[in-house]
């Protein structure tokens, strides 16, 4: 097995399992404990495990917030395809919410030239791309910007949205699951993101399956608060079916 396989197998492996002990992975490997952890340091840089003593845990379940360009050089070519699904529930014309988040910002990425919209945003990369499109009227929340994120957050941004109401929002999250919901690891984007799900008539979720099955520190919505999921085809079928008897309706990209 060459390098780069091993290391897809450990990742998937730690997101599955939720730790991965070095012993066991040398003895399934037929390698030694010093080339796993290699692998282990090697997946830390890129930001995807965190090690501890004995192996590693992936970032999603340890509560911890990777940087921006740390999370949107992950599951890259997933929330490439994520993001052309989402193409489908845009409507003819009107206004939209995106959220902030590496998803929603290939979304506003790929929206189509030839519709005239109003987006609504609370990310700043996502303001910054789209200010040039002739056919893309873009207002900002406002509101303290979150160094981490680039995310617009705090009273102005809340303020903004309970007066704000759009056709679809699309929103991102950092866990979700049957148990507990919709959750992030921050209190003031958790408020964000529950006021969007306030001010759209229909909502629809941008995730790679990596955060599904993970719980974060702050909820923002329950499952039946959303209308359609869209993720990606490494998702478990029996746990998209779980999650579609909760309420949204679950698309694979």
């Amino acid at each position: 097995m060459y390098q780069e396989e091993r290391q897809a197998t450990i990742l998937e492996r730690a997101r599955t399992h939720g730790r991965v002990d070095v012993g066991e992975l040398a003895a399934d490997f037929d390698v030694t404990p010093e080339t796993v952890r290699r692998d282990l340091t090697a997946l830390e840089r890129h930001g995807l495990l965190r090690r501890v003593h004995g192996g590693a845990i992936p970032v999603e379940r340890l509560g911890f917030e990777p940087g921006l360009q740390t999370r949107d050089s992950t599951m890259a070519a997933e929330k490439d395809r994520i993001a052309r699904a989402a193409l489908a529930e845009l409507p003819a014309e009107g206004a939209i919410l995106l959220d902030s988040g590496t998803t929603t910002a290939r979304l506003a990425e790929v929206l189509p030239a030839d519709r005239e919209l109003t987006v609504v945003t609370n990310g700043l990369p996502i303001a910054m791309a789209l200010s040039a499109r002739p056919n893309v009227k873009v207002l900002t929340v406002g509101g303290r910007v979150r160094g981490r994120t680039l995310a617009m957050v705090d009273q102005w941004a809340l303020r903004v949205l309970s007066e704000t109401y759009v056709d679809v929002a699309f929103l991102g999250t950092n866990g979700l699951s049957v148990e507990r919901g919709l959750t992030t690891p921050d209190v003031a984007e958790a408020g964000v993101k529950r006021a969007m799900l306030r001010a759209a008539r229909r909502v629809v979720v941008l995730t790679d399956h990596t955060k599904i099955g993970n719980d974060c520190f702050a909820r923002f919505g329950d499952l039946d608060e959303i209308d359609t999921l869209i993720t990606d085809e490494g998702l478990d079928l029996g746990v998209a079916a779980d999650l579609q008897a909760a309420g949204p309706r679950v698309v694979l990209a």
